[in-house]
């Protein structure tokens, strides 16, 4: 496979890359918080970017590189433009296009490369493409002007690359600005942290949501925002894989197979365990036990906090009632989500049968559901 041939790493398959999405929902307080900064002349040069995967980070980063080396810098004269009151730059904008493109010459994505044999993405972001964007600010240096670089993730940074990054943190290249995405910032460096200047994206409420995803392509029957908007978390990457795979259809058969708990429907859950299996059936399993361990954090929160969530399936409340009717019951369903997720990402690593570990969670639960109700 050629490198070229790669996915790109930043993109989820099916779906427009961020820098293909010119309109961002639902996160206008930090627009105008980094508005705000550019038009009082309090810029940082390295702005961290944080919340849950999905929510529009990658899409913000772009939409401020493109406002960054599109805006003029003012000269202080007399005539001018006045200061911008959006990030928002025009599709024809020629630094749109350019950015389109990966064309543009003031910017620099860093992201995970080849690996050592060009066959296959990187586990990590390694310290030598690290060490690329330091030689393309020394290079690009003569020009004058802003220059941009878009780091994503800082979480696929590895050790070397990370402290690699950190000395750029720490003496900035002249009109450079850092735009650090990072899904779990706790997990970085404190030093990178202390550095930047944090952006921080919420999950997104139903509305903002759907309209994102409908942005990127994603079909939302109006009678599925109520669920789409609960097994999402707010994230319009994952709400694009759940229309994209049918997870809210997936979600329900859940729903309705673990009506039968504690006598679990073994026909039934066999055969929903096999669509996890087989060749080309890598993105259902992963769907099943993401679904599966949705599942089981949500009975286990409505036992703890005495309250049901919204429904995400029909019948899913009542089903939570009575799988989950004490503190002592949501406690056990907390503790088999904490392994079976792990157990079964694990076991596909090492090639183990896909249906197979599938079909073990689900008698797990079975399991688990029968000896609660023997208490």
């Amino acid at each position: 496979m050629a490198t070229a041939d790669l996915p790109e790493p930043d993109r989820i398959e099916g779906a427009p890359h961020p820098r293909e999405t010119l309109r961002l929902y639902g996160h206008e307080a930090a627009e105008s918080a980094f508005l705000n900064a550019f038009t009082s002349g309090r810029l940082h040069h390295g702005w961290l970017i944080t919340g849950p995967k999905g929510v529009g980070k990658a899409t913000l980063a772009w939409r401020i590189a493109r406002f960054l080396l599109a805006t003029p810098e003012d000269d202080g004269g007399m005539f001018a433009a006045p200061p911008p009151e959006s990030l928002t730059i025009p599709a024809e904008a020629p630094v749109a296009r350019r950015m389109l493109q990966l064309a543009e010459p003031r910017l620099f994505l860093l992201r995970r490369g080849p690996n050592d044999k060009e066959t296959a993405l990187s586990a990590d972001i390694r310290v030598d493409e690290v060490r690329k964007m330091k030689s393309f600010f020394a290079l690009s240096a003569a020009d004058g002007g802003r220059r941009v670089a878009i780091i994503d993730a800082a979480d696929d940074l590895n050790t070397g690359a990370a402290n690699a990054l950190l000395k750029l943190l720490e003496e900035p290249p002249s009109g450079v600005t850092f735009l650090v995405i990072a899904h779990q910032p706790h997990r970085l460096l404190p030093t990178i942290r202390s550095r930047c200047r944090e952006l921080r994206l919420a999950a997104l409420p139903p509305a903002p949501l759907t309209r994102a995803l409908e942005q990127a392509g994603g079909a939302v029957d109006p009678d599925d925002v109520q669920a789409l908007g609960e097994l999402a978390g707010g994230s319009v990457g994952e709400a694009f894989r759940l229309t994209n795979l049918d997870g809210l259809k997936t979600y329900a058969s859940l729903t309705q197979l673990f009506t039968t708990l504690p006598r679990l429907d073994r026909p039934r859950a066999l055969a929903l365990a096999e669509t996890g299996a087989g060749k080309g059936a890598e993105e259902r399993f992963d769907l099943i036990v993401t679904l599966l361990d949705l599942f089981l954090a949500r009975l286990a929160r409505a036992g703890t906090l005495r309250q049901l969530p919204a429904e995400a399936a029909r019948g899913e409340g009542d089903l939570f009632a009575r799988l989950a009717p004490s503190e002592q019951a949501a406690r056990a369903w907390a503790d088999l989500a904490q392994t079976l997720s792990l157990r079964a990402r694990r076991g596909k690593a090492v090639n183990l049968d896909p249906a197979a570990l599938l079909m073990d969670s689900l008698l797990r639960i079975d399991e688990t559901a029968a000896q609660l109700a023997q208490r």
